[in-house]
């Protein structure tokens, strides 16, 4: 995980296919893959409308998580509390406390979320030495229906206002569009469709901003939807 590092400090990104994801975050095979990740992707059945959509949007569902850890220290869920975002990060949604369905017991102790979350910490870690850290978890369905596109990032090309960002496909269905962005300083830098499971992208975002394209559904007599994980990394120490 360290050898992700050094792309990351170098160009502010590094994206992985599901395969390198797998082989980085779970080595044994034990956490990504069988009845764990088949598990893991179901949660994603069970997301609540966002009912904080200034847009009028009725295209995401989500849940959401909090955990700390001090430097040095495990990972450790803290008690529920809001989603924050100031203007400049999120001029369409942020400026308010948002509060959403909290991310169930079972899914943020299962083998999965916990292998990305220490993975994640294990490729950050040597960015910020000594950090302390507040990561947020972040479980996101964008739907896609004939009427409504369904729109990943309604707030458009953004960071995120904190210190690391890593997102990672989790199932795609009868979707097309989707295409992250990937710019800093103004220039567009990458462009790439996070399509397999375990597709991930990691970033540096004080350095990096990103986007996701509007989906639309293939076939418009049945519903489409984009599953993705968001976990968020800020320094508090």
């Amino acid at each position: 995980m360290t050898d992700l590092a050094a792309p990351i400090a170098r160009s502010g990104y590094v994206a992985l296919s599901c395969g390198e994801a797998r082989a980085t975050f779970d080595p044994t095979g034990q956490a990504l893959a069988g009845t764990a990740w088949e598990s893991f992707a179901a949660s994603w059945d069970d997301l609540r409308p966002d009912g904080f959509m200034a847009d009028g949007g009725r295209y995401r569902l989500r849940r959401h998580a909090i955990y700390t850890a001090p430097a040095g220290a495990p990972l450790v869920r803290a008690p529920h509390g809001p989603h924050f975002q100031a203007t400049r990060y999120n001029a369409l949604n942020g400026g308010i406390d948002r509060w959403f369905e909290p991310v169930a017991a079972d899914v943020g102790e299962g083998a999965a979320l916990q292998a990305l979350l220490a993975g994640a910490r294990g490729v950050f870690d040597p960015l910020a030495p000594g950090a302390a850290w507040s990561v947020e978890v972040h479980q996101f369905r964008i739907e896609a229906r004939p009427d409504e596109a369904g729109k990943p990032t309604p707030e458009g090309m953004h960071s995120d206002g904190v210190d690391y960002v890593m997102v990672m496909m989790v199932g795609r269905e009868n979707v097309d569009g989707g295409v992250t962005g990937i710019q800093i300083d103004g220039r567009e830098e990458a462009s790439f469709t996070l399509s397999a499971p375990c597709d991930a992208v990691l970033l540096d975002d004080r350095r990096v901003m990103h986007g996701v394209t509007p989906i639309r559904p293939i076939d418009p007599a049945r519903p489409g939807h984009r599953d993705v994980l968001v976990l968020t990394f800020r320094r508090t120490g």
